[in-house]
């Protein structure tokens, strides 16, 4: 079954504690869209790139199941994030941002990507989920990111978005942001009550929260534990990727809570691969059978009796 994932494709200049790179690739929908065909293929791409990008990036795409007759071409400059990791690999600053193609984007989807069941407005601007989301008319199940210069900059029309999907994801700081509270199950019931169903809260290495119907319906999954943090770029898009492709793969088009449950366990192991190395070069690599590997794993870790 396929997905559609619309949101920003970019190049990345990323400095760690380790190591500094430049012309990595980026943005919410390339990290989604790669972590989603570890599972599922194809998966349908929405988004603008200039006369820049790299033939090679278009080339992994294209070796992954991910169809790019949605991915718009420009004269213009791409999408570009410059940014610096601390010592700590949680905090980071933004240096540079060039907005360049995106400044004046609309997403068109192209029939197949319009018919798709599973849709995932990744993380971009709440006037461009919305265009996009218009344009779904297949869509049976969608989902969400969003991060904290839209809660600020176009709150009202973040609203508008909340209303219009069935599955938030979303960082714990701006959960907490977005709700007016520091409580984070506070938060996530606050957010469901602006429209979506189910709630993800995104806790970086200590894993996520998920809040379904009812007082009961929550549920605390870990991340799978790493020895080392390379670079977190990407982590949370490919969480929601890896979520939302594994909901596509076995035909979950209107998930149940406990679907829901093990779908965002399998995004939490394909995010910890995207935190190993530069930009999508871990995650690039990743199958199903990894996947189940690390699960297992991580099953191990966190039963008890």
């Amino acid at each position: 079954m396929s997905i559609v994932i619309a949101g920003t494709v970019a190049i990345d200049n990323v400095k760690t504690p380790q190591q500094s790179q430049e012309g990595l690739l980026g943005g919410s929908a390339a990290y989604a869209a790669l972590a989603a065909s570890v599972f599922c293929r194809p998966v349908h791409l929405v988004s603008i790139i200039g006369h820049d990008f790299l033939q090679a990036h278009l080339d992994l795409f294209d070796s992954h199941g991910v169809d790019t007759s949605g991915l718009e071409r420009s004269s213009g400059e791409t999408f570009t994030w410059t940014g610096e990791y601390h010592n700590d690999m949680n905090t980071r600053t933004t240096h540079s941002v060039g907005i360049n193609v995106l400044e004046s984007w609309v997403p068109k989807l192209p029939p197949a990507a319009s018919a798709a069941k599973i849709v995932v407005a990744a993380n971009m601007s709440p006037d461009n989920q919305m265009q996009m989301l218009e344009q779904c008319t297949g869509a049976e199940f969608v989902a969400a990111d969003t991060m904290d210069l839209w809660i600020e900059i176009a709150n009202d029309r973040l609203h508008d978005v909340l209303k219009k999907i069935d599955l938030l994801v979303i960082n714990d700081g701006e959960a907490k942001e977005f709700a007016g509270t520091t409580n984070l199950v506070e938060a996530g019931r606050k957010l469901q009550a602006k429209g979506p169903r189910f709630v993800v809260v995104k806790r970086g290495e200590h894993g996520s929260y998920l809040f379904g119907e009812g007082a009961k319906e929550f549920f605390a999954c870990s991340a799978y534990p790493l020895h080392s943090v390379f670079d977190p770029t990407g982590a949370g898009d490919s969480f929601l990727g890896g979520l939302c492709g594994w909901l596509a793969a076995n035909g979950k088009t209107k998930p149940t809570f406990d679907d829901l449950r093990t779908a965002v366990v399998h995004g939490s192991v394909v995010a910890s691969y995207t935190c190993e190395a530069f930009s999508t070069h871990s995650l690039q690599e990743v199958t199903a059978a990894h996947v189940a590997e690390r699960l297992s794993e991580l099953r191990g870790y966190t039963q008890f009796a």
